[in-house]
């Protein structure tokens, strides 16, 4: 077993170098900013730390909350040296962004009421039931935001309308999308006459790590062109859609939606509210909603595209987060594992892979196209947990330790090897590598 005191007292140091006062940045070089779910994450680690910093985490998440109900991915440090990023986005285009603080204009997968949960169940009652008290108002804001304004259809599941969105960035089955249909006419040029390496060189990313570690030039190029289409509309859903390059309902963010959900109506129990009347039968939807992901002949879950309802028949992590939503029967789940333990899919020497290994799309290194990580491993390990599969819950927390150890707080791993790839120092790494050593 892997010395978990020095493996905790690594994971600590990199919190404390990471901390931002208010928030922590992910890394100190690619990601100096505050992210969404990476601060749930961390909040889930620091709770076993310092419960009042945990509590800060996310208290400046809800700060910078649209009054749409819309949580943002991103938080920008108002310093002129990141005046760029934020110009990037403009938020300010939009008449529901805060006062007085940047953010970008999409949001990332919900996990802000897990981590409220988490965080509440170190605290004794009354302390418990003021913290739930004091993050309910926004909770409910955000979640009736995602149903309102990524649910047009009322049908059950919500729609994403970036990759970003995900937290799954360059994942393939929106970049199969994207290959496929998606692609905007001026960056098929651009990929024509390979002009890869000089986009390359002008990325931020791929000056501080190897290019093959990072998402491709031109899926990165369509990424961002996307994302200025965003802007240009302000942000506003309705006009999106007229137009849209990417609306996908995505599997991984509806799963997670799922289990948010749950907490939800855990928090609002226990504080004695009734949750909104719409917003119960929205919960209720999507949990019977997520079973139109389910194809029958491959025995897993897809994402869908929102207006054909074709299913995006491309395999990824996302298949398997399903066991985390808790919502499926057991048949599935069991289903489920053994895709977690073929060696032909995500059975792997450290996994779990973000892609499985018999998918063409699989790179060992590549960001999402390979990777593990261990924020998705913590998802996977909750699911297992909590359909019965304690051994597979244990192995899985042990591997992941385990490669944690033999490299380090990397931002992910390679899935054979265990090397450390991307941003050293990572956050999320350190902090659920914490709640794994020390959460029974």
């Amino acid at each position: 077993m892997p010395n978990e005191t020095n493996i905790v007292g690594d994971a600590t140091a990199v919190l404390e170098k990471n901390d931002r006062g208010h928030y922590t940045q992910p890394s100190d070089s690619l990601y100096p900013h505050q992210w969404l779910w990476d601060s749930c994450f961390i909040a889930i680690g620091l709770r076993h730390l310092n419960l009042k910093r945990a509590q800060v985490e996310l208290k400046s998440l809800i700060k910078a909350q649209w009054s749409n109900g819309m949580l943002p991915n991103i938080v920008f440090r108002n310093e002129d040296r990141y005046r760029i990023d934020r110009d990037q986005w403009r938020s300010w285009l939009s008449p529901y962004a805060p006062e007085g603080v940047s953010t970008s204009g999409i949001t990332q997968p919900p996990m802000l009421a897990e981590a409220v949960v988490q965080i509440g169940s170190k605290m004794a009652w009354p302390e418990r039931r003021l913290w739930y008290k004091s993050m309910y108002p926004a909770l409910v804001a955000y979640h009736e935001w995602l149903y309102i304004d990524r649910d047009p259809h009322q049908e059950g599941l919500v729609l994403l309308i970036h990759p970003w969105e995900t937290g799954l960035d360059n994942n393939a089955p929106w970049m199969s999308e994207l290959h496929e249909h998606l692609m905007p006419l001026w960056i098929r040029m651009v990929q024509k006459i390979k002009l890869q390496r000089a986009i390359n060189f002008v990325r931020l990313d791929t000056k501080h790590l190897p290019p093959q570690e990072r998402t491709d030039a031109i899926d990165a190029l369509s990424m961002f062109s996307s994302q200025r289409r965003l802007r240009r509309k302000a942000y506003n859903i309705n006009k999106i859609l007229d137009h849209s390059l990417f609306a996908i309902e995505d599997l991984a963010f509806n799963a997670i939606l799922i289990r948010a959900n749950s907490r939800l109506e855990s928090i609002a129990k226990a504080i004695r509210v009734e949750l909104p009347e719409e917003l119960s039968k929205d919960i209720a939807k999507t949990r019977h909603a997520l079973e139109e992901l389910w194809d029958e002949a491959d025995k897993q879950y897809y994402s869908r595209d929102f207006a054909t309802h074709r299913l995006i028949k491309v395999s990824s992590i996302a298949a398997l987060l399903p066991l985390y939503a808790g919502s499926i029967s057991k048949e599935r789940a069991g289903m489920l594992v053994n895709l977690l333990e073929n060696e032909h899919a995500f059975g792997t020497a450290y996994p779990v892979p973000s892609a499985p290994v018999n998918s063409p799309w699989f790179k060992q290194e590549q960001y999402w196209q390979g990777p593990s990580w261990v924020n998705t491993n913590w998802l996977i390990i909750k699911g297992l947990q909590s359909y019965g599969y304690k051994e597979h819950a244990e192995a899985l927390k042990e591997s992941t330790i385990e490669m944690v150890q033999k490299s380090g707080m990397y931002e992910y791993f390679n899935p054979i090897k265990a090397g450390g790839l991307g941003s050293s120092n990572f956050s999320w790494t350190a902090a659920l590598t914490i709640d794994l050593i020390k959460s029974a």
